[in-house]
């Protein structure tokens, strides 16, 4: 009994450490085909990827340049997040016609709603061109001009390798500028709404239950794919027809329990596994922090507005989902990286490397990494948390300092380019900002602008802050900005862009609005953004050295390389947790959980009327297992954001679900992946189906799907 015992034992410890990572298709064969297959795996590698024939990535697009979808069905149909189509869905929304609230669902496709410059992309091919990018690069002492003549490879080899003439070469890096890559992708243009549920379904929970598990959110969307005549990439058109997909996913609704094989396919954003421990100190201890604050800030001010205002709710729904995305992630992660004990693992890790280092006698060239990295994650700090500022404030989550900084950009194309530059510029903008103030209220803006404006005085290293910011009284600021400055509506920003370069900028320079943004900006770019920079670049050279002597220096550890929105497959098994002592989370909801959380008119806990009656008469159709529905399920799978829509594969190649979130104590995984506690969210498909048949009687969807019971 011992024996067998210490047996399963020895293999929960061997399946654990076979989970996690991110590995590129192409190159799954060996190892990853092995450790896929001994975790339940019945499809081989080939059936995954190959370059010459059909296979799982030809139905797996990069959804709109930051999510993930999949073909469904032999005519173009797409499942993505709710919340990856919440842009579209929120812009074909009005008060009269609220498809964020009561959901969209197209009967026919001459139905199916057009979406401008939305694009869905799929790769065709990989190939490795690392010797090509390097040509005429180790030659070169200096940081920069090596990565210089890395970009002008790029350049030309994107340009200059096969492809056809509808399709495109992108070049990326892999294990930190010790590989590259090229994917050969085709990028289809005309991508149409098909259906959505109500955000009462596919944003059930929202922002309380953004990160957190046990879930129950419905977070799908489906959208189609057309094409011209020739099944070619096209522009919209009337004339353009459903495309017909080398491969689509068939469904299984055969339904899951723990331990199945899992797996994920899709374009994860970024992550970065291999940073020392003084780079994952400096995050928990002083970036997270001030970006968790600042957004914060921004978060309580529009959620203020929008429980009041059902217009401010609609115009602010995207934007306030993307700013608390992210908050809440870093406050998880931070907590997760705490929990696992990230920093003292890495400085164990870093140990063990400086003893291989001496056992290989490789000291000249790896001997000093460490101290380095120490010193320069020393320099850098302040700079490090300044930019964050910056970036907080100004790029990202006060909207009028946005426009401004595009406005200081444009000034920086005049001094630079001239004025026939400075004009085509100025269109470009005026164009764009069209639908930028479409979404922008002033009043809303005020109040987040005087909340981030004082942190930004008071919180950023002073040494680096302009004299404007010197004490400001942040809300008499405010009132003098926005009630004279043009950036505050649209016909006000087109009237200060109109006339000749000199008198536009100098109607933009006495604009009070501009001469903060204006002052912010060259602080930024005079005092911290050269240094920060130059440190940065040290750090980038020494990571890439570093990269290369840990898959040197431990060749029988699983080294993938860290996600940069290309095309990846990750691997599990369905499996529950522990957060913390004395509680364990099952793997499963289902639908009594929406049930229990329900909060009649609530503004994330509301369920549709609809929905509870199909709840009451227990009305699943084919879809409940055991007479209850699920709704969602975790895994293992080693995700992070761009895995958002990406599919939940089974072992024999079937959808079973769709993948949307992490759980909170897990999403330090971007920086160290745990299998103790990071789990992987994902809809059930048999969930999915259910709102489409039964709740909106969708049956022209359900018909086009091939579903295997």
């Amino acid at each position: 009994m011992k024996h067998i015992k210490l047996l399963l034992l020895l293999f929960v410890i061997s399946t654990q450490a076979q989970q996690g990572g991110m590995w590129v298709p192409s190159l799954l064969n060996g190892m990853n085909e092995s450790e896929m297959k001994s975790l339940g795996m019945k499809i081989s590698a080939k059936d995954i990827y190959d370059a010459n024939n059909s296979s799982l990535k030809d139905a797996v697009p990069h959804f709109n340049g930051g999510c993930t979808s999949e073909v469904i069905s032999p005519q173009g149909l797409i499942l993505t997040n709710h919340h990856c189509g919440y842009g579209a869905i929120q812009n074909h929304s009005t008060v009269e016609h609220d498809y964020l609230q009561d959901g969209f669902w197209a009967y026919k496709m001459e139905d199916e709603l057009p979406n401008k410059g939305m694009v869905v992309t799929f790769v065709v091919r990989i190939e490795d061109v690392t010797s090509k990018i390097m040509e005429g690069v180790d030659a070169l002492n200096d940081e920069a001009q090596k990565q210089k003549k890395i970009q002008e490879n790029i350049q030309l080899y994107s340009e200059k390798l096969p492809k056809e003439s509808w399709q495109e070469n992108k070049i990326r890096t892999f294990f930190d500028g010790n590989q590259y890559l090229l994917f050969v992708t085709e990028t289809y243009k005309d991508v149409r709404l098909v259906g959505a549920p109500p955000s009462s379904i596919g944003k059930f929970g929202s922002d309380t239950d953004n990160w957190v598990w046990p879930r129950h959110t419905g977070d799908f969307s489906l959208f189609r794919i057309y094409a011209d005549k020739n099944n070619r990439p096209a522009e919209y058109s009337k004339d353009n027809v459903p495309y017909k997909p080398k491969h689509f996913l068939p469904i299984s609704t055969k339904g899951i329990k723990e331990n199945d094989f899992t797996m994920v396919m899709g374009y994860p954003g970024r992550t970065q596994e291999y940073l020392p421990s003084f780079a994952v100190e400096q995050i928990v201890n002083d970036l997270n922090p001030a970006k968790i604050e600042i957004r914060d800030a921004a978060l309580k001010v529009q959620d203020g507005f929008m429980r009041k205002d059902q217009a401010i709710k609609i115009q602010y729904a995207s934007k306030y989902a993307s700013v608390a995305n992210y908050w809440k992630k870093w406050i998880g992660e931070s907590k997760g990286l705490k929990k696992s004990n990230a920093v003292a693992i890495k400085q164990k890790f870093e140990a063990d490397f400086m003893k291989r280092v001496a056992k290989a006698g490789k000291q000249a060239e790896y001997g000093n990494l460490l101290s380095e990295f120490e010193k320069n994650y020393a320099a850098i700090k302040d700079y490090a948390v300044a930019r964050d500022y910056f970036s907080e404030v100004v790029l990202r989550n006060t909207e009028l300092l946005s426009f401004g900084f595009k406005l200081y950009q444009l000034e920086q194309v005049y001094n630079s380019k001239g004025e026939q530059s400075f004009n085509d510029r100025k269109n470009n903008l005026i164009a764009s900002f069209e639908d930028s103030y479409k979404d922008f209220n002033a009043q809303v803006d005020e109040k987040v602008f005087e909340q981030l404006i004082q942190l930004y005085a008071t919180k950023s290293p002073k040494q680096f802050l302009p004299s404007s910011l010197e004490n400001i009284n942040a809300s008499s600021l405010a009132k003098e900005i926005y009630s004279t400055s043009s950036l505050t509506s649209y016909a006000k920003l087109q009237e200060l862009l109109s006339g000749d370069a000199k008198s536009v900028i100098e109607k933009m320079n006495n604009d009070k609005g501009f001469q903060l943004v204006k002052s912010l900006a060259d602080a930024y770019f005079e005092k911290i953004a050269p240094t920060y920079n130059e440190l940065d670049l040290k750090n980038s050279a020494l990571q890439r050295t570093y990269m290369k002597a840990i898959v040197e220096l431990f060749p029988n550890d699983r080294i993938f390389p860290d996600a940069n929105s290309t095309l990846r497959v990750t691997y599990g098994q369905v499996k529950g947790y522990a957060p913390q002592d004395a509680v364990y989370y099952e793997p499963v909801t289902y639908l009594e959980g929406v049930m229990e959380k329900y909060v009649p008119n609530d503004y994330e806990f509301d369920v549709p009327q609809k929905l509870i009656d199909l709840y009451n008469k227990k009305d699943y159709g084919t879809y409940a297992q055991n007479g209850k529905l699920p709704v969602c399920f975790i895994a293992t799978n080693h995700t992070t954001g761009g895995n958002s829509g990406s599919p939940a594969i089974d072992a024999k190649g079937n959808l079973i679900g769709l993948n949307f979130d992490r759980v909170w104590e897990g999403t330090m995984s971007d920086i160290y992946y745990s299998p103790d506690i990071c789990r992987n969210i994902m809809v059930d498909i048999r969930y999915v189906l259910f709102i489409i048949d039964k709740y909106a009687g969708a049956k022209n969807i359900i018909n086009e799907l091939t579903i295997r019971k």
